[in-house]
């Protein structure tokens, strides 16, 4: 019976003191309003400086409390805690206060007016205007650089995956590699060169091609990730069955990663679509309305956020038309971005 009775103890006798669930909201409610203390008696009036003052408080009063009540390991699993919390906050506290800014002050003139009708003859310091060429510019800029940059995306892909082995491979992925990290102003200059050398002036499709040399890498590399978790037993007995490999490829392995190689796809022309500089050398801007990509100068959105934010010195209708420009583009990228994860859903292997 003593044996029962000290069997019965070992678990309490091993379980220490723990600290309740809602401390850590008490640590961060005092760690708040310590620091908003500090920063009153220390002069400081930006609110940037008391959450860091917050978090640093954070994390040090928590691994001094849970030191104290739970001991040095525990301790240091919740400062472990506390530091991914503190990360998530300095991440999504700058994207919420960049999203209220973005829509507070674009809902002043993004009205049905504002996406049906160009710049036309109205002046920067003028109100009125919309961004209806901008919109038909980067329409037809980006949609040209998928049509060139996913083929070829993702048939490299294909051919590092299934077929690449020796050094033609390793200078593939080499350059893949180096691509990627590309700054896009190189991009563009790459073009101008081109476009100098033929005596070419600007037009849209040549703002294509510079985004379409920043779409390839992203769409080999998010490819090939997709491509790598196809299973290859699928491909071993599509392969006993006498198939062809092409055909295995066409018909098994890409159907299998469909999902994800078009979620791969959308991130890229989520990523492109709001590049400034490549538009700027090449496209060159336009108020006007011009609806073909292969002739003069175009305008884009980016280039017209750019152009509206940079003649608001002396005039907020400008500066409000940037605003608007900025949550039209921000909306796209965010409806590119839920198609994405809605074909990646409907197309995931069950």
């Amino acid at each position: 019976m003593s044996t029962a009775a000290v069997t019965d103890k070992r678990p309490g006798s091993l379980r220490g003191a723990r600290l309740p669930k809602w401390s850590p909201w008490a640590i961060a409610a005092g760690s708040v309003a310590l620091a908003v203390v500090i920063g009153l008696a220390g002069g400081l009036h930006s609110k940037v400086q008391w959450g860091l003052i917050a978090a640093i408080l954070f994390v040090l009063g928590t691994y001094g409390i849970a030191t104290r009540v739970e001991g040095r390991r525990q301790a240091k699993d919740r400062i472990a805690t506390s530091l991914v919390w503190v990360a998530f906050l300095l991440a999504v506290v700058p994207l919420v206060s960049l999203g209220w800014t973005t829509v507070s002050r674009g809902v002043k003139v993004l009205d049905f007016y504002f996406l049906s009708h160009s710049m036309g003859v109205v002046a920067d310091s003028e109100a009125g205007g919309g961004i209806y060429h901008a919109i038909i510019g980067s329409l037809e800029q980006v949609g040209l650089a998928t049509v060139i940059g996913a083929p070829i995306g993702v048939l490299t892909a294909i051919y590092l995956v299934e077929y690449g082995r020796g050094r033609l491979s390793q200078a593939v992925t080499f350059f893949v590699d180096v691509m990627t990290g590309i700054p896009s102003i190189v991009a563009g200059l790459f073009i101008l060169s081109l476009m100098l050398i033929f005596k070419m002036q600007p037009f849209g499709f040549a703002g294509s091609l510079a985004l379409a040399i920043l779409m390839m890498p992203v769409v080999v590399r998010s490819t090939e990730e997709m491509l790598k978790l196809v299973p290859n037993e699928l491909r071993e007995a599509s392969l006993a069955l006498g198939v062809p490999k092409w055909r295995t490829i066409l018909k098994v392995v890409l159907p299998t990663s469909i999902g994800g190689i078009t979620t791969g796809i959308m991130l890229a022309i989520a990523r492109i679509a709001g590049e400034t500089a490549p538009v700027l050398l090449l496209v060159f801007g336009n108020p006007f309305i011009n609806n073909n990509p292969f002739e003069g100068a175009q305008a884009s959105l980016p280039l017209y956020i750019y152009q509206q934010y940079a003649q608001s010195a002396g005039a907020n209708a400008a500066y409000d038309r940037a605003w608007a420009a900025s949550l039209t583009l921000i909306a796209f990228v965010m409806i590119l971005n839920l198609v994405a994860r809605g074909i990646a859903r409907w197309k995931a292997p069950r």
